[in-house]
């Protein structure tokens, strides 16, 4: 059930929301393009690089540190510390790094992913780039991007079919064959496919440079974040089937409804013939 909050709350959490992201960004760019950076790797599965650094696990443990202090009674679920249990019924949902594979290589497409929610999904999020300076923040009536040129309202891009649209994803493969068939039906239609952004893609739906992103195979905090700023800026976040996206799995971000009912659509009678 969606948690209706009083202003007072709202504001609070916005204000956590920002001391998460200042405290996650020195501890990120204290390691970013140094000789001396090296990552572990998290996965089980033969030739598939799952990696961790030492800044993912502090910008994690700085971000806690803070809900200790400011929001005890909250819940938390982190990338790299799992859960801990709240009271409140909200719960923040952090991924220190997301992009570690673009973090280690030195690409400024890397974030830091802030939302704050309740079991029906986010209601206010941060995607923050630290290297570039860039803050993504939407939820309580706020989407806005705070950067280099200032601050500016984010609003997704307007009406357009799939044949004039730009479509991200991460991996060219998305996920497991039968998911990469289907993105490969939407790409085919679109105008022009790009790669590799991580989720700084999904900041630019927000911020009405893109059309789409599509991808499989995600957590509840890689979503849940940008989830929030995309939707504030105007947008729609849902699974392949159009249900909630905000536990992960298969995603698809959209600018407005028109392009996210003709992809979807698409989506699925690619699946349903494999």
């Amino acid at each position: 059930m969606r948690h209706i909050l009083d202003d007072e709350t709202k504001g609070d959490l916005i204000r956590v929301a920002h001391l998460l992201a200042d405290a996650a960004r020195p501890v990120t760019l204290k390691h970013f393009r140094t000789s001396t950076l090296s990552a572990d790797d998290k996965s089980s599965h033969a030739n598939h690089f799952d990696p961790v650094t030492v800044a993912d696990r502090g910008a994690e443990e700085a971000m806690r540190a803070i809900l200790a202090a400011e929001r005890p009674q909250d819940g938390i679920f982190g990338e790299e510390y799992g859960r801990r249990a709240g009271t409140s019924g909200l719960t923040w949902v952090l991924d220190p790094i997301d992009g570690t594979r673009a973090y280690i290589s030195g690409a400024p497409t890397w974030g830091v992913l802030i939302a704050v929610g309740d079991d029906s999904g986010p209601l206010f999020g941060i995607v923050d780039q630290p290297h570039i300076r860039e803050r993504f923040a939407g939820g309580f009536g706020i989407a806005e991007v705070v950067g280099p040129s200032g601050l500016a309202a984010l609003k997704t891009r307007d009406a357009r079919p799939l044949s004039e649209a730009t479509v991200f994803t991460t991996f060219p493969e998305v996920g497991t064959v039968e998911e990469g068939r289907a993105f490969a039906a939407v790409s085919r239609k679109a105008r022009l496919t790009r790669y590799g952004m991580d989720c700084y893609a999904y900041a630019l739906v927000a911020a009405g440079q893109v059309d789409l992103v599509i991808e499989a195979g995600l957590n509840a905090y890689d979503i849940q974040g940008p989830q929030a700023v995309i939707e504030a800026a105007g947008g729609i976040v849902t699974g392949w089937n159009g249900e909630p996206a905000h536990n992960g799995g298969r995603v698809i971000a959209a600018a407005h409804a028109e392009i996210h009912a003709e992809a979807l659509s698409i989506l699925k009678l690619s699946l349903a013939r494999d």
